[in-house]
């Protein structure tokens, strides 16, 4: 009744572990369709002539084969970094069973489910575009007055010349 008594309930496989068990479930089933009998009776005539032989090439054949799966399956798991990626889920999986409010489902209309993932983003995007558009406008204004004052300048500096050329003359 308190619960002393009850073993620890045991904590689930990973995703790891999950997909570890499938490919070997997957080899032991190729295993199992590639039996010894059907290699024998797509090779009588040989198995006729040396049925120690045939079983050996048999044996190697099948032990190359699940060497060269588990080999392909690692490298894939390697290159995908499917066991961070596995843990990374089962992270997420964990932390989202507290929530209380319900996940995201697909409402059925890709349209509108793109549109509800999109126009958010596509929101913040506009906002910061018309922030970078503002500051880009504050900045050519500003360098638009440079560019007056020093129009004005010149043209000060140009009458200065003109009348100095004058007086001198």
């Amino acid at each position: 009744a308190d619960g002393g008594d009850e073993p620890a309930p045991a904590a689930a496989p990973g995703r790891a572990q999950v997909f570890s068990t499938v490919v070997d479930t997957f080899l032991e089933k190729l295993v199992a369709a590639g039996s010894y009998q059907r290699f024998v009776s797509c090779y009588r005539c040989f198995y006729k002539l040396q049925p120690q032989l045939t079983r050996s090439i048999y044996d190697q054949f099948i032990s190359q084969l699940q060497a060269s799966i588990k080999e392909e399956i690692q490298e894939v798991k390697n290159e995908g970094n499917l066991e961070g990626l596995f843990s990374l889920l089962d992270k997420i999986v964990e932390e989202a069973k507290d929530r209380q409010e319900p996940a995201w489902r697909p409402s059925g209309v890709p349209a509108r489910d793109v549109r509800s993932a999109l126009v958010p983003f596509l929101l913040r995007h506009r906002a910061h575009l018309r922030r970078a558009l503002q500051e880009r406008q504050r900045r050519s204004s500003s360098l638009a007055q440079e560019v007056l004052t020093g129009r004005d300048s010149i043209a000060e500096l140009q009458q200065l010349i003109q009348a100095r050329q004058q007086a001198w003359q």
